[in-house]
């Protein structure tokens, strides 16, 4: 009988402990906005899963009513009925973002939908990587109430395109297509590690500089009606004022 070393064990441990950590890794979002959209979702499946089933009750109602009561076969058939449309309507994975579809994805949905394809090309990045991820993902929450309101057809819209639906992924993407091996040799002067901490230093700075320009264009919109209420409003108490004397 054949018994395994302490090292061998430790071995199996440590590899059974990075498995669990890449599935939490994987499975951890990075923002608020790619949540939601899950969530989201889950309310529609729920949705549908409870209106088929609403549908499933009337029917066997009206059939009870009008032809003939169901009888202890009949709930028995009716009760596995509801199983099958729940498991049916139930089973709806998420649609997760390919990267093809992120420059082509709802504006709205923008922030949310990079998240989630950026929450699952996290775990195969350097930790460095991945904390500038997270960082990332604080500055999309940030820019997304921008862009509900955001005109799409607006050059501020195609370079926030360009800039998280395009640039990013194709950082993330084109690092990962490197070999493994070759990713911490330098190569012009850098190693791919280095260019890819490097790139997203700078996209989340861009991000976050972009969400803020965004949000100054409301607060001086703001401004300028505050600014116009009160000349309009003083102005008519001023008039009132002298009307009356």
């Amino acid at each position: 009988m054949t018994t395994m070393t302490m090292s061998e064990v430790d071995k199996v441990r440590l590899l059974g402990n990075a498995a669990i950590e890449r599935s939490r890794e994987r499975r951890r979002p990075i923002g608020t906005k790619s949540v939601a959209l899950r969530r989201q979702h889950l309310f529609k499946k729920l949705g549908r899963v409870l209106i088929a089933g609403g549908v499933v009750l009337l029917g066997a109602a009206l059939f009870g009513a009008l032809i003939q009561p169901l009888g202890f076969t009949g709930l028995l058939a009716l009760f596995v009925l509801l199983i099958g449309v729940a498991v049916l309507f139930g089973r709806t994975p998420f649609p997760e973002p390919r990267q093809a579809d992120l420059p082509k994805a709802d504006l709205k949905q923008l922030a949310g939908r990079t998240e989630i394809w950026l929450e699952a090309q996290r775990p195969a990045l350097p930790a460095l990587a991945r904390q500038l991820v997270d960082g990332i993902g604080v500055q999309l929450d940030l820019l997304a109430p921008q862009l509900q309101t955001l005109d799409a057809s607006s050059p501020a819209a195609a370079n926030i395109r360009k800039l998280v639906g395009e640039d990013l992924p194709e950082l993330v993407a084109g690092y990962q297509r490197i070999p493994a091996g070759l990713r911490g040799e330098a190569h012009a002067g850098r190693t791919p590690d280095e260019t890819l901490l490097g790139g997203l230093k700078t996209l989340e700075s861009e991000i976050g500089h972009a969400a803020r320009s965004l949000a100054a264009g409301e607060l001086d919109k703001l401004a300028t009606r505050e600014r116009y209420l009160q000349l309009k409003y003083q102005g008519v108490g001023d008039e009132d004022g002298s009307a009356a004397l």
